[in-house]
Formats: structure tokens, C-alpha cells, sequence
């Protein structure tokens, strides 16, 4: 087994060709460790043949007191090898209470997405692979999480995150460092059993290899299943909700026509096409509980991860919880073509305009600004139209609640002109063949 294992690590030309075509831009996740310090020496030695441009980046967390040496010896090694390498400092105290490898493995993947490349390319090997697998067990994980890590995933943005060496085991990577003399660092961290991946690797497998030897090829197996499965489950929830999801809503009745096992796949397929924090067993079933058995008029807002779900009108909205404003804000226009509204973080975007928007003429003829709702706000949206009030044209447009007081309202001196998305006073809707200014939230 060592010997056809060591000739793919010789070779990894034939497994990573696939998926590191020629003339990409290729990130090395860099700790300095032997397991990158083996993939980054395996991808030197190939990428003249695959024109590869390769570069390196080492994160630097600050948690150990020898951080410093880690970074000198990362810088020093790929100044020796010719390689680009970026040193990112990270601070990981915000994140303590997720843990301390929870935090530094976000912030490491925060870190590779905010460079530019094709690829980032990770050293995890079946050895790695076996403990995050039991790991997620451990916790409780389905079967998306029971997946594990794939050899080839989504980054950000246009980024793919490749991990070649997830066939070969930890002591496959070991001889083949010796063999080459390479040099790399050991984190004295590796070897505290206090953290749940250490007492695996130095608790529990040393035994489980001594009646299955076999393990981490069989766990790497029960991981491609999990992943099959998992593919399943999103396919059928893609089916379920082909058009019930719509951005960040779903519709209720989607919900309601599925069992409730198809109904807990199809709402965690929508968290996760949200990229929102996926709440635990306990919570989904309470979440699908709220959302199917409240009142039709009552305002249903669970909390989770920083998130929030909503219902309105049958239709659930997702969407990370909008931090306070302040109710008297005002934000002048003078000219901009986009302005930022704090309360929604959203942009503003002003589009010149013939004949359609409201009356650059007018619009002039006092200072504009914009301001949020404070009650009793009225405009007549049409000739001939009475004076609505904003809650009832909040209604008739379908503005949820939570919406209501965050949107902007546009005044021209103490006229109000717009309600974006909603309507224009007709006292400044643009005339036929005039000079105008549309408003588009985005």
C-alpha cells in the first residue's frame, strides 16, 4: 500500500490534472506544517510543466508564542523555492467563543477568499478526513456534515478549493518529506489531547488501527457515501422547492404539501442556498413548526446564528438579523450618483431618466434628503387618486412589517416626493419628454 501511495504523491500530476488546468493561478494554504510544506514542494516541482503560476499564503493567528517563526520560516521557505507568499494576520479573539479551531479555521478561509486565484489549494489528507468525520458525528451532524471534505468545492466568488492529497495518509506524506530532506515546523498544539481532533488522532485511532487497519480508507469510503446521499437530498429538495424559492424567500404551501421529513430537507436545502448558518435538529424541527402552525395574521420571527426567519403573507423570508438605526437619521442628496442607506445597508442608485421617475425640475426646487418613517406619513400616488397613507400603500404593495420603518423616504424640503419601490407623490412624477431621476434599491 506505501509504495503505490508514495508513487501518486510522486506523481500527483495524475490526480490533480483534472482539476488544476494548465495556466492556473494556484494558492497554497501554507502553515509550514509537513503536510503543506509536502503539497507546496509537489506543486513546485510540477508547475512548470502545467504553466502554473503559484503563489502561497501563510495565516498568521497569533495563538502560539512561536507564531512568529512559523511566518519567518513560511516567508523563508518560499523565498527559496521562488513562490509569492503572503502573510495574513488574523485576529481570533472575536471568534474565542466559537472555539479556538472553529475560530482559526473561519478566519483561515476568510483569509484565502480575499485573494485572487483560480484555486486555493489545501493539504488535508485521509487521516485528516477520518477525524472530521467522526467529528461530525460526534456532534450530531447529517448527512451533508457526515460528508466530511470533498476533494474539489466552492470557494468564494470564482475560487475552488482543491485538496489532492485527501487519498494519501499522514504517514504516506511522512516518508515522503524524509525522503526529499525537506524541513518543516511542528506546532506543540498538535500534540495537546485537550482539543477534540488531537484525542482522536492520539487516543482513539492508535486503537481502532490495532483491530481495523484498514480505517481510514473505510471511513474515507463511508464519507463519498455520505456524499452521495447528501446529493440525493438536494436534488429531491431542489424538486420540492423548484417554485416555491424565490431569493431569499419559500412559500408556505410548498411546506405544507411535503411530509415532514421532505419539508425539514427542503427548508435546510433553502438555509443553505442562503448560505445561513444551519440551525441543529431540534431547532429545524421547532423552526417548521413555527412557520406551518401560527396564526395567519401573527408575526412569526425566529432567531438563529444571527439570522432571522419570517413569515408574511404564506411566503418565509431568511435574511442575517439588521442592526439598529437611528430613527431620526436623515442622509442629504447633492447630486451623488449612489448614496449607502444605513438603515438596510442597501445602496441607492440614481438612473437619469426621460419621462419616467420624478421631475429633476422639481426636485430642485429644495434641499432633498432622505428620512425614515415616523407615522402619519401620506402622498397621493396618482392623478385623480386619493391620499393614501403609507400604511395602506405598504399593504397594498406587499411591504413586510419589518421592512416598513427602515425604508427610505425622499423628501424634497418637508414634501415627501418617494417611498422607494412603492410610490411617487404625483406632484412630482416626471411629465412626457422631461428630465428625470429614477431610484433602484440594490
Amino acid at each position: 500500500m506505501a509504495n503505490s501511495r508514495k508513487s501518486s504523491l510522486a506523481d500527483l500530476a495524475n490526480d490533480v490534472v483534472t482539476v488544476l488546468p494548465a495556466g492556473s493561478s494556484i494558492l497554497v494554504g501554507l502553515s509550514g506544517g509537513v503536510d503543506s510544506v509536502v503539497l507546496l514542494n509537489l506543486l513546485h516541482d510540477l508547475a512548470p510543466r502545467f504553466s502554473w503560476k503559484l503563489s502561497a499564503m501563510h495565516v498568521h493567528h497569533g495563538i502560539s508564542p512561536h507564531a512568529d517563526d512559523w511566518s519567518k520560516f513560511c516567508v523563508d521557505l518560499c523565498a527559496g523555492l521562488g513562490i509569492a507568499v503572503t502573510v495574513k494576520r488574523v485576529d481570533i479573539a472575536p471568534l474565542h467563543a466559537h472555539g479556538v479551531e472553529a475560530a482559526a479555521r473561519k478566519l483561515r478561509y476568510a483569509a484565502f477568499a480575499e485573494e485572487f486565484c483560480d484555486y486555493v489549494v489545501l493539504a488535508h489528507h485521509q487521516d485528516d478526513q477520518a477525524e472530521t468525520l467522526l467529528l461530525q458525528l460526534l456532534r450530531g451532524s447529517g448527512i451533508k456534515g457526515a460528508s466530511a471534505m470533498p476533494m474539489v468545492s466552492d470557494g468564494c466568488a470564482s475560487q475552488k478549493i482543491v485538496r489532492p492529497l485527501l487519498h494519501c495518509t499522514r504517514d504516506e506524506i511522512l516518508e515522503y518529506a524524509h525522503e526529499r530532506s525537506l524541513q518543516w515546523i511542528e506546532d506543540e498544539s498538535n500534540e495537546d489531547v485537550y482539543y477534540p481532533r488531537n484525542f482522536l488522532r492520539h487516543r482513539l485511532f492508535p486503537m481502532l488501527e490495532k483491530k481495523f487497519p484498514a480505517y481510514r480508507e473505510t471511513l474515507s469510503r463511508s464519507t463519498e457515501h455520505f456524499a452521495e446521499a447528501s446529493e440525493l437530498l438536494d436534488d429531491l429538495a431542489s424538486m420540492d422547492g423548484k417554485d416555491a424559492i424565490s431569493g431569499s424567500t419559500l412559500r408556505m404551501d410548498a411546506l405544507k404539501s411535503l411530509s415532514h421529513v421532505r419539508a425539514k430537507n427542503l427548508l435546510r436545502h433553502f438555509l443553505h442556498r442562503m448560505n445561513a448558518p444551519m440551525p441543529q435538529a431540534v431547532q429545524i424541527d421547532e423552526m417548521l413548526h413555527q412557520l406551518l402552525t401560527a396564526r395567519n395574521d401573527a408575526d412569526v420571527c425566529i432567531e438563529f446564528g444571527g439570522w432571522q426567519m419570517r413569515r408574511f403573507r404564506g411566503v418565509a423570508h431568511v435574511f442575517l438579523r439588521q442592526a439598529e438605526f437611528d430613527p431620526d437619521y436623515v442622509l442629504a442628496w447633492q447630486g451623488e450618483a449612489r448614496l449607502v442607506w444605513p438603515a438596510t445597508g442597501m445602496l441607492i442608485n440614481f438612473l437619469q431618466s426621460t419621462g419616467q421617475g420624478m421631475s429633476l425640475a422639481k426636485l430642485r426646487s429644495a434641499p432633498v434628503a432622505f428620512r425614515l418613517r415616523r407615522g402619519g406619513e401620506a402622498l397621493r400616488p396618482a392623478p385623480r387618486s386619493a391620499i393614501r397613507s403609507l400604511k395602506n400603500l405598504f399593504q397594498e404593495h406587499g411591504i413586510p412589517p419589518w421592512q416598513r420603518d427602515r425604508l427610505p423616504l425622499l423628501y424634497c424640503g418637508d414634501e415627501l416626493v418617494c417611498v422607494l419601490g412603492v410610490a411617487i407623490a404625483v406632484e412630482y412624477q416626471c411629465k412626457e419628454g422631461e428630465a428625470g431621476m429614477r431610484l433602484e434599491m440594490g
